[in-house]
Formats: C-alpha cells, structure tokens, sequence
C-alpha cells in the first residue's frame, strides 16, 4: 500500500474541516428548522450526513476517502448532467447558477487535488475485494 505523508493526511483533515463547517453551518439549520419539501429535503438530508461524516475524516482521513470520492463523483455529474448541457445550449446562467456552477467546479478540483490517487487506487481498485460470503 503506497504511503500518505502527514502532510497529505493533514491537508485531508483540513479539507474534512471545510466541508464539515462549510455544510453544517448551511444545512444543519435548513434541517432543525424543518419545513422542506421531499426533494429539497432529500438533497439537505444528503449534504447534513456528509457534514457529519467529515467530522470522522478528521480522526480516520484514509478511511473516510470514500466520502471524498463521493463528493467528486456528485460535483462531477451536476457539471455534466446540469451545467453543461445548459451551457451548450446556450442558456445564459443567472448570477446564482453562475456562482453554483463555479462552487462545483472548485470542488471538483479540490477533490481531485487533495484525494492521494495511488493510495485511493491500491485500496480500492487494486486490492483483493471482501469475499461475497464467509469461507468454510
């Protein structure tokens, strides 16, 4: 298994830090105050569990990567599935899609900066899966 330097495992519980803060002083009132819809509720619901979930990448940084690896996936398809089918259609963004748009990008290239690839693909692309059910 390729080796994370302390630098790297800190700048991941920096990173678990801002999401942990940057979500949960958003949506963690959204949600106490009640009063969403299924759809909006759904996605507030969402973005509170990865809030609290980052507070665990603080202790586990290696372990919580997959929380990272789904915060890359989820930005990645709005890009793809929202942002830019609108964008080469050639709808002009308002300032709120504008600033959504850029938030997403950013965090698209935070994650693929801040995630250490070769440890990211040894431990789960490369390594033996768990077995499907329990060996005799």
């Amino acid at each position: 298994m390729p080796e994370v330097s302390p630098l790297r495992l800190n700048l991941l519980r920096a990173y678990y830090l801002l999401i942990l803060v940057e979500r949960g002083v958003r949506v963690l009132p959204a949600l106490a105050g009640g009063g969403l819809g299924p759809f909006d509720g759904t996605a507030y619901a969402f973005w509170g569990a990865l809030a609290l979930l980052a507070a665990l990448g603080l202790r586990h940084p290696l372990a919580m990567l997959p929380l990272l690896l789904i915060h890359l996936a989820y930005k990645s398809l709005w890009l793809a599935a929202v942002a830019l089918p609108l964008w080469t259609a050639g709808v002009a963004f308002d300032p709120l899609m504008t600033a959504f748009a850029w938030a997403m990008a950013v965090g698209v290239a935070f994650d693929l900066l801040l995630i250490p690839w070769p440890y990211a693909l040894a431990r789960f692309v490369r390594d033996p899966a768990e077995p499907w059910r329990r060996s005799r």
